[in-house]
């Protein structure tokens, strides 16, 4: 009587593997590390391995909170992974539409003119998010990851880092004033108050349904932005409008906290108003990314990019101040 046993033929056992880190992989934990590298092995196990000395940096034992260093060697165990289904791939015309976006390209960042619709990355029944779009375009790529993040709606400037380096000090630029932030947005109603600060503080729900909320609340968490505006018509005011902080929704709800939501909002908008101006055309939130400055983490020159706002956006204003005569 025969009898089926495993084939564990040397080709097919997995095999110890030493990887040596480059500087653009400098500073990470070795847990993320290993997440990473180890696609598809539960989290559990890696912590598991890594408790029991399994995985060694320079032959040493090392803690899950270790930071990797540049010229380290990492030891990686034979660990077999599970086979993971074939990653459905983009459209041909949404790749071609988000690469015709880009407005800056060099060695470690791109910077793109996000189409409004376009999620910034896949989940809740998408597909794919500009990022796994963007990752599909370029296979080879080492290395894609968003430096920050726009709503669905949105569009407009967008950060994409092509190395850690640049995720690193793009991020500590964020957490500081080292990066200005400056959107375009048609507000409801005629704006009279000038240049306005809005200082109220942000709190974020997630219902039932996955839905998430903002709303103002004092125990929320300090966000600040500015409103001037640009030209103010019977219907709407076009504002220029610059965040000191990045919460959830900001322009959104503060707009709506001071009496003017961003047209077309659906969410924390004004059901009459947005009705009211599909008359002029609008079809989706006014609401775009303009303007971004910041310090380039290569040459450490100061960047200042505009963004100008697409056709229809521009055909809105245009239907607006024709209204006025």
């Amino acid at each position: 009587m025969s009898t089926n046993t495993p084939d564990t033929s040397p080709e097919q056992r997995p095999a110890v593997r030493l990887v040596d880190i480059e500087p653009e992989q400098a500073g990470q934990r070795i847990d993320n590390f290993l997440i990473t590298k180890l696609k598809g092995v539960p989290k559990s196990r890696i912590y598991r391995i890594l408790r029991k000395g399994e995985v060694r940096v320079n032959k040493g034992r090392i803690k899950p909170e270790y930071r990797l260093k540049a010229g380290d060697q990492v030891r990686i165990p034979p660990i077999r992974m599970e086979e993971k289904p074939a990653v459905p791939t983009p459209p041909q015309a949404q790749i071609e539409r988000l690469e015709a976006a880009i407005l800056f390209e060099d060695k470690g960042l791109i910077i793109i003119n996000k189409p409004s619709g376009l999620a910034v990355h896949g989940g809740s029944g998408l597909s794919f998010g500009l990022i796994e779009v963007l990752r599909a375009s370029r296979p080879t790529a080492p290395y894609l990851e968003l430096v920050h993040r726009l709503d669905r709606d949105t569009s407009g400037l967008l950060l994409v880092a092509k190395k850690r380096s640049y995720l690193r000090s793009l991020h500590e630029q964020l957490r500081g004033d080292g990066v200005r932030k400056h959107y375009r947005a048609l507000l409801c109603g005629h704006w009279d108050r000038g240049k306005h600060h809005e200082n109220a503080p942000l709190y974020k729900n997630t219902l039932s349904s996955g839905e998430r909320i903002v709303r103002v609340d004092e125990r929320g968490k300090t966000a600040h932005t500015l409103f001037k505006p640009i030209s103010c018509f019977k219907a709407a005011s076009y504002m220029e409008v610059e965040l000191f902080t990045g919460r959830t929704h900001q322009i959104r709800v503060h707009a709506a906290h001071a009496g003017h939501p961003v047209a077309g909002d659906e969410k924390y908008g004004n059901q009459d108003c947005n009705r009211d101006l599909k008359r002029y055309g609008l079809k989706r939130l006014f609401l775009h990314a303009y303007r971004l400055e910041f310090t380039h983490p290569g040459s450490e020159q100061p960047m200042d990019v505009i963004a100008p706002l697409d056709n229809a956006l521009g055909a809105v204003l245009d239907a607006l101040e024709a209204g006025q005569r």
